[in-house]
């Protein structure tokens, strides 16, 4: 399994100095992967978790990181594709896989906040069909010299998109959800699933298999896909970890032993990449702490869990 890290993109760590030092560490310390997230908005009627009140655009992030890095590859966890046009994000997703010399890897989601909808314009009904859309007015961009689609909910007359993503024939399309509809769709259509920062992990087995029966009712190779996870860590020295709604440790709580033993317990459920996600951590994503504080106590972290010369 690979080990990847969240980007600094949330709260008091988030910046240019953090973006920059902690992707050059995560390439230093043998991770393989830095992802970020979307936010547009939160509501002002009612308090929002820390991790969504100040957050980076995440691909301007991605493509700042790209110039610190050389190897690592550079995801987002995700982009919801009701909130921008597919024809806009095939040119941005290119150009990040051409800047950064094909690392990119483009994770979907429905989305699902009010708030966002409302101040986009987005449509909320038929969200299955339009992604199964979405997804195919990508790919005729990024693969065929001209591209045309007529579809229920998106046109492309006839045209041209250059350059091409150093990807052939695109950027891997990783697609969130956790309904089973969603978790099918993953299956049928996408590069892989990717798990969200509220999947309870003890049970992400089942969520794993139902992506893959999906793929191989569609005639693809289930093996073949990619599965995943936000890891949300909750480091503990005293290993007691944090308890889920049924009073047992939750997975990635806990000591740094525990938490890679956990790492291990994913890999063994299916799950083929792990990116542990310090900015849920209220002393490093929350806006209002030091950053200096946030920025050590997450680099401590960041390297107790680096990956170690053994395979997970």
């Amino acid at each position: 399994m690979k080990i990847g890290v969240g980007a600094p993109v949330s709260g008091a760590w988030a910046g240019p100095q953090g973006l920059a030092h902690f992707s050059r560490l995560a390439e230093e310390l043998g991770y393989d992967s830095l992802w970020t997230f979307q936010r547009l908005l939160v509501p002002a009627d009612h308090p929002a978790e820390p991790v969504y009140r100040s957050v980076l655009d995440p691909l301007l992030a991605l493509t700042y990181a790209a110039a610190h890095t050389s190897r690592l590859r550079l995801g987002v966890a995700l982009v919801n594709l009701p909130f921008v046009s597919p024809v806009y994000l095939a040119k941005q997703a290119s150009t990040l896989d051409v800047l950064s010399g094909g690392r990119f890897d483009l994770g979907l989601g429905a989305g699902w906040s009010p708030v966002e909808f409302a101040a986009t314009g987005a449509p909320t009904h038929r969200r299955g069909p339009r992604t199964a859309e979405y997804i195919a007015v990508l790919r005729t961009l990024w693969a065929d010299g001209v591209s045309s689609f007529d579809g229920e909910f998106y046109t492309v007359p006839p045209s041209r998109m250059d350059p091409k993503p150093v990807q052939r024939p695109g950027p891997p399309v990783l697609l969130g959800g956790s309904v089973p509809a969603a978790l099918s769709r993953a299956g049928r259509l996408a590069d892989g699933w990717m798990s969200r920062s509220g999947t309870q992990l003890s049970r992400i087995g089942e969520d794993i298999a139902l992506v893959r029966a999906a793929a191989e009712d569609a005639g693809r190779d289930p093996e073949a896909l990619r599965i995943v996870c936000r890891g949300v860590v909750r480091p503990d020295p005293l290993g007691e970890g944090t308890a889920g709604p049924d009073g047992e440790r939750l997975r990635l709580s806990g000591s740094f032993e525990q938490i890679r033993d956990d790492a291990a317990w994913l890999a063994a459920q299916g799950v083929t990449e792990l990116f542990y996600d310090l900015n849920w951590d209220p002393l490093i994503g929350h806006p209002d702490v030091d950053p200096a504080a946030a920025t050590a106590y997450a680099e401590g972290i960041i390297r107790a869990l680096a990956p170690s010369a053994a395979a997970y």
